[in-house]
C-alpha cells in the first residue's frame, strides 16, 4: 500500500521496523536510514532471520536538511517516520516540507545545548504544512502518545469534563545492572534531571496535598556545586549572544529563526523547561509561569512524590516530574483543572543519579578536556550500556496510564486508563525490552492511521475536542468567525484584515451547495464559537501556528494563491473550482497532495488536502488507534474507580 522511509535505528527503531514488516499489507516498502549503516543493517537481519521478508537500508546525516531531502528524493515515500534523536526533530521536519511528504515523530524537538523540550518550534511549521497540503503526527510514542490517547479516549467516551489528569509511568522490570537507562541515556537524564512542571488552574489543587517531599535523592544534596558558577557564566553569554544577534535581526523580542520557522512570544525558546532560564536561576526552584488559562508551576527535580497503587504491579514511589504532553493536552482537554506526571525510580538509581549530578557528569555545556571540547553527559552516554543491550537481560513489567476525574452526566467519576507489557515477551517477539517496545509500537500504529487514510489529510479530527461538530465529517471548512483571524495578518502582509476576510469568503461561495444546506445555523454557530476560541487559545502560538488545531488547510492553500495571483496583478491561468474551495490545474492540491511516492504505496484518496498540518495525538479521532492498540501488542484496561477505592472492569482488551 505504502512506500514508509523510517529513519532512527536504535532501540526504539527496531521495534518500529520489525512491527511495520509484522503489517506488509500496509507498509509495502520498508526503508530503514540511520547515520550508523550497521545497526539498520543488523536490524534487516533480524527482521529476515524472523521470517518477515525483507527492507531496504540506506544512510543518512538526520542533521543535515539537504542530506535528508536527497533521501526522500531517492525513495519518494508517503510518509517519513522520524525516530531519531529529538534534536534533530526540525531537520526532518524541514526536509517533509521541501518534498511535500508527510512526517510523524515519538518525541517532541528538544535543544541540543540546553535541557529545554517544547512544542512550539514545530507547531510554527502548521501553516506551512497546511500550504503544502501535507500532515504532521507529533508524539506518536506512548508518553507522549498513548497517554494523550487515552485522554482524548476518556473525554470522547467517559467525561462531559475532565478535570484533573495524573499520567503514571511506571518501569517495574529489572536489568541486573546497578546504574543503567532504559532510553537513550543523554535524553533520559536530562529529561529526568530537569525541573519538575505541573500545570493549574485552582489554587487549592496547586497545593499537592496527595503529595510529599522525597528522602532519597536530596540525601547527598548540597548548597552548593563546584562547576555551577561555570555554568552559569556560560549561560550568561549564551543570552548576551542571542540578544545581539536578534538586535542585528531587527526583530522585537527574542527569537529563534529556523529556515524560516519563527519561535516567538511567552514561553518559547528561552522560557518552557529551560534548566537555566536566566543566568542566575540554575539552581531549580518555586516558579510559576502563566500559561492557557493556568499556571505552570516549577518545582525542583525529584523534590515531590507519592507511593502510588499500580493495578497488577504494586505500590511503587512516584515521582512528579514535567513531560511534553502536558503542554498539548492542557490545550485540548475540556474543564481541566490540573495535570501531572510521575515516574517511578529505584533508590539505587536516584543515589547513582545524584552522584552523577554532583560531580558534574550530568552537564550538557561543552568542557575542555586533554585540549579537546567534549560535553560531560555525552561522555556518561558513552560509558553506560546501550538501551538495546539491556533487551535480553530485563525481566518484569511497565505499567503505564492515565488516572483520570471529572464529571459525567453531573456526576464526579474516576477512570483509570492503562496498560502492562511483559519485558521478556516484547524480547520474544522483536529482540527489545519493553520500553522501546511501548515506544516502538504506537509509532507504527500512527503511521500505519496516517497510510490507511484513518488520520492525517481526508481524515476528520477528534470531535470531542470542541463539544460540537467542528471537526465532523460534514463541516470540515470554517465557514464562520471569519473576522477573526489574527490582527495584522502576518501570513498575507499585502493584504489588510477586511480584504483577508473578503477573500475567505469569495472561497466559500463556492462551497457545494448540498454541504452547505446540510449545516444548521446551530452547526454554523458553534463552528464559529469553536474558531474564535482556538485563535484566542492561540495567540501564544509562534509565527506560523496561529492556526494549530483548526481545520482549515484548504482556505490557507486558496488564499496563498490568490494573494499570490492578487500581487502579480494577473489571474489568468489559474483555474479555480470551488467544490469545498478546491483547486486544479498545474498547481492543483491534488498535485500537492499527490506524491509519488512509490509505484507500490500508490492509492485511491480523497482529492482534498483538509486534514493537512501539525497536529498533536489527542487531535485525532482515539477510537481507530485504541483498536489497533488491542491488535498490534498493547493492549489497554479501563477501570473505573469510586470512592472507596475499589474498581470495577469496563474494558479489557486483553480478552
Amino acid at each position: 500500500m505504502a512506500c514508509v522511509l523510517q529513519i532512527g535505528a536504535g532501540g526504539v527503531g527496531g521495534v518500529v521496523a520489525h512491527k511495520m514488516a509484522m503489517n506488509k499489507e500496509v507498509f509495502s516498502r520498508i526503508v530503514l536510514a540511520s547515520r550508523n549503516i550497521a545497526k539498520c543493517a543488523a536490524i534487516a537481519d533480524s527482521i529476515r532471520a524472523k521470517g518477515l521478508g525483507e527492507i531496504e537500508i540506506d544512510s543518512v546525516d538526520a542533521d543535515n536538511v539537504d542530506e535528508i531531502v536527497a533521501l526522500i528524493e531517492k525513495y519518494k515515500p508517503f510518509l517519513v517516520v522520524n525516530v531519531a534523536l529529538p534534536y534533530q526533530d526540525l531537520s526532518i521536519m524541514q526536509a517533509c516540507l521541501r518534498t511535500k511528504t508527510h512526517y510523524l515523530d515519538t518525541a517532541n524537538y528538544e535543544h541540543p545545548d540546553s535541557a529545554h523540550f517544547e512544542y512550539k518550534e514545530q507547531w510554527a511549521y502548521d501553516t506551512r504544512y497546511k500550504q503544502a497540503g501535507i500532515f504532521a503526527l507529533l508524539g506518536s510514542g506512548f508518553d507522549p502518545g498513548v497517554t494523550n490517547v487515552f485522554c482524548a479516549y476518556a473525554q470522547k467516551h467517559y467525561f462531559d469534563e475532565i478535570h484533573t489528569i495524573d499520567i503514571l509511568d511506571c518501569n517495574a522490570g529489572d536489568h541486573g545492572y546497578a546504574f543503567a537507562t532504559n532510553f537513550n541515556p543523554e535524553i533520559n537524564l536530562r529529561e529526568v534531571s530537569s525541573k519538575a512542571r505541573f500545570w493549574t488552574k485552582d489554587d487549592k489543587l496547586a497545593l499537592n496535598q496527595d503529595l510529599k517531599k522525597d528522602a532519597i535523592y536530596r540525601k547527598f544534596e548540597r548548597e552548593e556545586k563546584h562547576w555551577e558558577a561555570e555554568v552559569a557564566q556560560k549561560e550568561r553569554e549564551r543570552l548576551a549572544r542571542l540578544v545581539k544577534a536578534d538586535d542585528k535581526g531587527g526583530a522585537a523580542g527574542l527569537s529563534m529563526n529556523f529556515e524560516g520557522c519563527q519561535a516567538r512570544g511567552e514561553g518559547s525558546y528561552l522560557e518552557g523547561n529551560d534548566q537555566a532560564e536566566c543566568a542566575d536561576s540554575l539552581k531549580s526552584r518555586d516558579k510559576t509561569t502563566h500559561y492557557v488559562g493556568g499556571q505552570w508551576r516549577d518545582v525542583a527535580p525529584l523534590a515531590l512524590m507519592k507511593e502510588w497503587e499500580y493495578p497488577e504491579v504494586g505500590v511503587k514511589n512516584s515521582y512528579l516530574l514535567y513531560h511534553e504532553e502536558l503542554e498539548s493536552l492542557i490545550r485540548n482537554i475540556k474543564g481541566l483543572k490540573r495535570i501531572r506526571f510521575f515516574m517511578t525510580f529505584g533508590e539505587s538509581y536516584l543515589t547513582h543519579m545524584k552522584c552523577l549530578e554532583n560531580v558534574g557528569l550530568l552537564r550538557v555545556d561543552e568542557v575542555e578536556h586533554n585540549g579537546q571540547k567534549i560535553v560531560p553527559i555525552q561522555v556518561l552516554k558513552t560509558l553506560l550500556p546501550d538501551p538495546a543491550s539491556l533487551a535480553p537481560r530485563t525481566k518484569g513489567q511497565t505499567h503505564i496510564g492515565c488516572y483520570i476525574k471529572g464529571v459525567k452526566d453531573g456526576k464526579e467519576r474516576t477512570i483509570y486508563i492503562y496498560n502492562i507489557c511483559e519485558h521478556e515477551a516484547c524480547y520474544k517477539e522483536v529482540n527489545a525490552q519493553g520500553v522501546s517496545y511501548t515506544t516502538g509500537v504506537p509509532a507504527m500504529i500512527g503511521a500505519k492511521l496516517i497510510c490507511e487514510g484513518k488520520w492525517g489529510v481526508g481524515a476528520s479530527k477528534n470531535s470531542s475536542l470542541g463539544g460540537h461538530s467542528a471537526f465532523s465529517d460534514k463541516s470540515l471548512n470554517l465557514r464562520s468567525g471569519l473576522g477573526h483571524y489574527p490582527q495584522g495578518n502576518s501570513l498575507y502582509p499585502s493584504l489588510d484584515n477586511n480584504d483577508f476576510s473578503s477573500k475567505i469568503l469569495e472561497c466559500q461561495q463556492g462551497v457545494d451547495s448540498k454541504i452547505q444546506q446540510s449545516l444548521t445555523q446551530d452547526t454554523r454557530i458553534a463552528e464559529s464559537s469553536y474558531t474564535q476560541e482556538r485563535l484566542a487559545l492561540n495567540a501564544d502560538m509562534p509565527q506560523g501556528g496561529e492556526y494549530q488545531g483548526i481545520d482549515n488547510a484548504t482556505e490557507l492553500q486558496n488564499l496563498a494563491r490568490t494573494n499570490e495571483y492578487s500581487q502579480s496583478g494577473n489571474a489568468a491561468g489559474l483555474s479555480m473550482n470551488f467544490d469545498g474551495c478546491q483547486a486544479r490545474g498545474e498547481v492543483s492540491l491534488v498535485s500537492l497532495n499527490d506524491q509519488a511516492e512509490c509505484d507500490d504505496s500508490l492509492k485511491s484518496r480523497d482529492k482534498t488536502t483538509q486534514g493537512a498540518g501539525v497536529w498533536n495525538m489527542e487531535q485525532n479521532d482515539p477510537d481507530p488507534f485504541m483498536q489497533e492498540l488491542n491488535k498490534q501488542g498493547l493492549p489497554y484496561v479501563v477501570l473505573e474507580i469510586d470512592s472507596n477505592g475499589e474498581s470495577k472492569v469496563l474494558e479489557d482488551g486483553r480478552k
